[in-house]
């Protein structure tokens, strides 16, 4: 038995199948994208939704160059299946991502569904978007031990430095 290195290396193979041929996971993958700007935060599995999530941060650097980039253009048009959403992308999400230089998505894990065939399910959205945050917002909690000791440390060291003073 000879051992070869064919596992090793990718000849050439960089993006995922996801069990379609080429067609078919262009067609997926522009699905998914159209929907992820219609609503902004989109449920799909984990595979899909780290797929598109490249696609989605490339769209919206060409979207940042304008409506008037040639370019940028032809990129909207191939990756938007509904034309309608073009005016949304050079016109909202553009501009809410202006300052930002890179990471315009987050993609969150969900728990799978027990029901269906048991894949890793995943939330794909916008940064910015109008709805509730996936993760709620911790609160700063005054009375927990470490906050006690930290206030007490803070007002100890005023007290030294007003002493020294």
């Amino acid at each position: 038995m000879r051992l070869t290195l064919n596992l090793l290396i990718s000849h050439g193979r960089v993006a995922r199948k996801m069990g379609l041929g080429p067609r078919s996971r262009m067609d997926l993958l522009r699905n998914i994208l159209t929907g992820l700007v219609r609503h902004e935060r989109i449920e799909t599995t984990a595979a899909r939704a780290d797929e598109v999530r490249f696609y989605a941060e490339k769209l919206i650097d060409y979207a940042k160059k304008g409506d008037t980039d040639e370019k940028a253009m032809k990129m909207a048009s191939f990756w938007l299946t509904e034309k309608d959403l073009v005016p949304k992308l050079f016109k909202v999400l553009a501009p809410r991502f202006e300052t930002q230089l890179n990471d315009y998505t987050r993609m969150a894990r969900i728990p799978t569904k027990q029901n269906l065939d048991k894949a890793k399910m995943a939330v794909l959205e916008y940064k910015g978007n109008p709805f509730p945050p996936l993760y709620p917002v911790k609160k700063e909690n005054e009375l927990t031990l470490i906050n006690q000791l930290l206030k007490g440390y803070r007002e100890e060291k005023a007290q030294q430095l007003t002493a020294k003073a």
